[in-house]
């Protein structure tokens, strides 16, 4: 790949960094990206309604639709570096890599434009919303998706705590399926010398908590690991003369297949509604942010570990799935296909914390990959 390249898509990458949008709000993302991509000869760009957006390389001859996928989406977390293209935008950041994924499509989208498919179509789709397991839905649903009908789909996730560059695999499931779950309980408030003229929530959510720890079987070796993890809870307001009548708890809830994850929300609503009824109070339960579990197909593997072969990359299989949701689990779980992990480096930030930036090092080697799959296909 042509030096000059890599540094333009190093600059590109740079100023996504900067200029982070959240799940939702990707506009300017989108709008970036689409400049970028009418530079690089596709057959049509499709715009979905809610940011996203798709390249399309159709050869015109026969041949299998192939789909590989990056995210756009940032989070709601201040920056702590201080190089000179950090976050532009005050508590909002580029902490999953999604800033270099996205890169690393435009990269390919650059080769495909000199290099185009010469059987099939493959398609480079860039999702929103992935951070809020929202974005693969609202594509799937959008009428616009059934242009393109893919017969494969890939994805990748750069990883760190793993050597830089080598790429990650499993057949069968990769990544967890996960929900987030509000129980919100309603009694009355009363004098905090006479709480028992009220209803107060608080045993009902201190048992609710005691039943997350019971249900949870973190052994992530076991096929029936489950996880329950309580993220936020609130009980009436720091009023001292008076005793709560509102409280609720937040939860995130997790398992390794997507059946398994559902059981174990259905268990935690039962046990929420048996507290509110011994309690006497209003409950009210919803359900947010759900990922369904990733499951890659071993024809897919094959693929990615043949590429990864071609270009002379380590390859780690890992024993067992990632506890982390990931929304390309809507795409994967209806068409063929498999998401692999990009090594980031053994000393790189963990996803998510407050310095972790994207190794502009990956973008040549996630690019190599992606090719090395699609040619397979659609050469």
């Amino acid at each position: 790949m042509m030096e000059e390249l890599i540094d333009e898509l190093i600059k590109f990458r740079r100023e996504l960094h900067a200029n982070p949008e959240i799940s939702g709000e990707e506009e300017d993302t989108s709008r970036r990206i689409s400049s970028y991509l009418k530079d690089q000869n596709p057959s049509e760009i499709i715009q979905f309604k809610r940011n996203g957006l798709a390249a399309v390389y159709d050869s015109g001859n026969e041949g299998p639709t192939v789909l590989l996928r990056a995210d756009m989406d940032a989070l709601p977390i201040e920056e702590l570096n201080d190089f000179e293209y950090r976050s532009k935008v005050e508590g909002i950041s580029h902490k999953c890599g999604h800033d270099g994924h996205s890169t690393i499509l435009l990269g390919l989208a650059s080769l495909l434009s000199v290099d185009p498919p010469q059987k099939g179509r493959v398609v480079l789709l860039f999702q929103p919303a992935e951070e809020t397991g929202e974005g693969a839905q609202w594509m799937l649903d959008d009428p616009s998706f059934s242009k393109i009908s893919p017969d494969y789909v890939f994805a990748l996730h750069n990883l760190p705590r793993f050597p830089l560059h080598s790429i990650v695999h499993r057949t069968g499931t990769f990544t967890a399926a996960v929900i987030s779950m509000v129980v919100k309980f309603r009694g009355k408030t009363a004098h905090a010398g006479q709480p028992d003229r009220g209803i107060n929530p608080a045993l009902a959510i201190a048992e609710l908590l005691i039943e997350s720890n019971r249900l949870t079987h973190n052994r992530p070796e076991d096929d029936e690991f489950r996880l329950v993890t309580p993220v936020h809870v609130s009980l009436g307001k720091p009023s001292y003369g008076t005793s709560a009548g509102l409280g609720e708890a937040h939860f995130t809830l997790r398992a390794w297949t997507t059946d398994r994850m559902k059981k174990l929300a259905s268990d935690m609503a039962k046990k929420a509604r048996e507290l509110a009824n011994k309690e006497k109070l209003d409950c009210k339960i919803s359900w947010i942010q759900e990922f369904i579990s990733n499951v890659n197909g071993p024809q897919s593997v094959e693929a990615i570990l043949n590429s990864a072969s071609k270009n002379g990359l380590q390859t780690i299989e890992v024993d067992r799935p990632f506890r982390w949701g990931e929304d390309f689990g809507r795409l994967s779980s209806k068409f063929r296909g498999a998401m692999f992990g990009l090594g980031a480096g053994e000393n790189t930030p963990d996803l998510h914390n407050p310095d972790y930036d994207f190794p502009d090092e990956l973008i040549e080697t996630g690019v190599r990959v992606f090719k090395g799959i699609i040619t397979q296909f659609n050469y």
